[in-house]
C-alpha cells in the first residue's frame, strides 16, 4: 500500500471516529435534557398541589400564617428559577417548609381527618417518590454525559463542538434531603 492509500484510510476511520463521538455526545445531551423534563414535570405536579394544600390547612390553622407563607413564596421562587443548582437549593428549602406544614397539621385532629387533606398528602407523597426517582435518572444521564466530555479523547471532540459539562440536581443542605414524614394515626 502506498502511503497516500495509508493517509486515506487513517483520515476516513478519523472522521468515522469522530461522527461517532459526535453522535454519542449528542444522544448524551438528548439523555440530559430528557431527564431534566422529568424532574421539571414532577416539580411542576409538586408546585400545582401546593395552593391546594395550603388552602386546605389555612381553613383550620389560619393564625400559622408564617409556615402558609413561607411554602407560598417558596413555590412561587421555585417555578421562576431556570438555573439547576438554584432550583436545587430552593426545592430543598420547600420541602423542609412542606416538612413544618404537615408538622403543624399534626396539632389539628379535624384537619388530619379531614378526606381532601388526607388524600392531597397522599398526592404529595407519591409526587415527592416520583421527584426523587426523575433525579436519580437525571443524575445518572449527568454522570454519563460528563464522564464523556471529560474523558479522553472524545473531550477532544467535545471540545470543538461546543458539548460541556451538565449540572446534576443535588440538594445542598442535608437536612433539605428528608421527604416530609407524616404520620396519621386514625383514631
Amino acid at each position: 500500500m502506498s502511503t497516500g492509500t495509508i493517509v486515506l484510510i487513517l483520515v476516513i476511520v478519523l472522521i468515522g471516529y469522530v461522527i461517532a463521538v459526535y453522535n454519542r455526545l449528542v444522544r448524551q445531551k438528548n439523555l440530559v435534557d430528557e431527564g431534566w423534563s422529568g424532574i421539571e414535570t414532577q416539580l411542576k405536579r409538586r408546585a400545582n398541589l401546593i395552593p391546594n394544600l395550603v388552602e386546605t390547612v389555612k381553613g383550620y390553622a389560619s393564625h400559622e400564617s408564617d409556615t402558609l407563607e413561607e411554602v407560598t413564596k417558596l413555590r412561587n421562587q421555585s417555578m421562576g428559577t431556570t438555573d439547576i443548582a438554584a432550583r436545587g437549593q430552593t426545592e430543598g428549602q420547600l420541602t423542609a417548609a412542606l416538612g413544618r406544614l404537615f408538622a403543624v397539621a399534626e396539632a389539628y385532629p379535624d384537619l388530619k381527618a379531614n378526606e381532601n387533606f388526607v388524600e392531597l398528602q397522599n398526592s404529595l407523597n407519591e409526587i415527592e417518590d416520583e421527584i426523587q426517582l426523575a433525579r436519580r435518572y437525571y443524575n445518572g444521564t449527568v454522570r454519563d454525559n460528563n464522564t464523556l466530555v471529560e474523558s479522553f479523547p472524545s473531550n477532544i471532540v467535545a471540545g470543538q463542538f461546543g458539548f460541556g459539562l451538565a449540572k446534576f440536581f443535588e440538594i445542598a443542605n442535608d437536612a433539605d434531603r428528608a421527604v416530609p414524614q407524616v404520620n396519621f394515626d386514625k383514631d
